[in-house]
């Protein structure tokens, strides 16, 4: 009884493992939006994968409503290809590893045809291949690794790649520009190890050097690890011999630790703190500090960040203030146009999968066509069969053949209030 019962148990087992493994099988079979087949369900399905969480969550919350905004705006037009979109959200934890899990889910088990996302390039880095390898189109608003652009060069994406703002090729040499137009001569840098931080520090190097700039730290850079607690050697070592400036490419969380380790040992005095898009949160002021007599420790820290000066940007402006009160938060516009391409695409293929949107995302961001800035008023068209050429909050968003886009950049700098102000605009050389 004992032997029968035995083996009933490992049938059983081996039953069980036979259905997990099916259920955890990563190869979408042929009829499912993830490998670009037709759909089995009705409608087109989506997801994003953005930071609510982890040491970008700051700046991912000011983003993320876009994405579930934009899927409302196009469901109460009547949906695409004649039924409504579905939005799956999930939380990328700013983690390399959360981001692919997050997209394996996204991919294998939702089923999505397009994800919006994500924000951070290391977690982008780590999504994409999961993307590709499954047909599903992936648009970020916010990765700005240069790495991004060469790998699509070789053809490692496979088209199932874009993003709604430039690459830190363009934004390098933007702040290089601005620093060099401050008069600033001898600059070091301090970044983020990771995809984001290096491929910046690379881009605004050649660049500071071009425009007869040093960069005092070169041959020694200073990176910190992204899952650092702890600045005080890093500190030290970007402000040693004391620069005209100070390059800081970073994320909000640490960077706010970073800095308030260089005031906490008098490095900040004199000296020009420079950072850029990923610090770019009205919360850094307040997480690096103020100083004893109350004065923010931020205060005349000035960088750069991807600006929004499009068609649409009005519009969208006015539904978020009816929605939640104020101005879209930051990179909410190309979450927005992010949204809004993969839908468009979706129907200018007239179907509901990540082949049809990667093969369409030039077509409606492109010209020729009828320039439309209201998605509905995109999808009407293109139910017709016309051409457009989608302008977006963000900008053009005209997406090459490497899923770039070009724009141009907001000078921001922080007040005694420790508020942050927009100041200027630059554009790359």
């Amino acid at each position: 009884m004992q032997k029968m019962n035995a083996a009933f148990a490992l049938a059983l087992a081996t039953l069980a493992v036979g259905f997990l493994a099916a259920a955890c099988d990563n190869t979408a079979p042929s009829n499912t939006p993830g490998n670009g087949g037709s759909a089995t369900t009705k409608g087109l399905k989506i997801g994003s994968l953005l930071p609510a969480t982890g040491d970008l969550a700051s700046i991912g919350q000011q983003m993320i409503p876009a994405v579930p905004f934009l899927v409302e705006t196009v469901n109460a037009c009547g949906g695409v290809n004649g039924e409504p979109v579905t939005l799956v959200p999930v939380d990328d934890q700013t983690d390399p590893k959360g981001g692919a899990a997050g997209m394996t889910k996204l991919a294998t088990v939702d089923r999505v045809a397009g994800v919006v996302g994500s924000f951070a390039s290391s977690v982008s880095t780590a999504a994409v291949s999961i993307a590709a390898q499954n047909k599903v189109m992936l648009i970020s608003p916010g990765s700005t690794s240069p790495v991004f652009t060469e790998q699509a060069k070789q053809g490692k994406f496979k088209g199932f790649w874009a993003r709604t703002v430039p690459p830190d090729s363009y934004q390098g040499p933007a702040l290089a520009t601005l620093a060099n137009k401050r008069g600033y001569k001898r600059v070091s840098t301090v970044v983020i190890n990771n995809d984001y931080g290096v491929g910046f520090e690379k881009a605004f190097v050649q660049a500071f050097k071009k425009l007869g700039g040093t960069v005092a730290n070169e041959n020694n850079p200073v990176r910190y690890d992204p899952k650092a607690t702890t600045f005080e050697s890093e500190a030290s070592a970007a402000f040693a011999g004391k620069p005209d400036a100070v390059l800081g490419v970073f994320y909000v969380e640490t960077g706010s630790l970073l800095l308030k380790a260089a005031y906490q040992q008098g490095l900040l005095q004199g000296v020009q703190v420079m950072l850029t898009d990923g610090m770019k949160s009205d919360e850094f002021p307040g997480q690096v500090g103020k100083t004893n007599d109350g004065k923010y420790i931020g205060s005349g820290i000035i960088g750069t960040v991807p600006g929004s000066n499009g068609k649409a940007l009005a519009a969208l402006t006015k539904l978020w203030q009816s929605k939640k009160g104020g101005s879209p938060g930051e990179f909410a516009p190309q979450a927005w146009d992010a949204t809004a391409l993969l839908v468009l695409a979706a129907q200018a293929a007239k179907e509901n999968t990540g082949v049809g949107i990667a093969n369409k995302i030039r077509e409606v961001s492109n010209a020729p066509g009828t320039e439309v800035t209201d998605v509905c008023e995109g999808l009407k068209l293109l139910q017709q069969g016309k051409d457009i050429n989608y302008q977006g909050a963000s900008g053009n968003v005209d997406v090459d053949e490497n899923g770039d886009v070009v724009g141009i950049y907001d000078v921001w700098t922080v007040g005694d209030d420790g508020k942050i102000k927009t100041i200027d605009k630059v554009s790359p050389k």
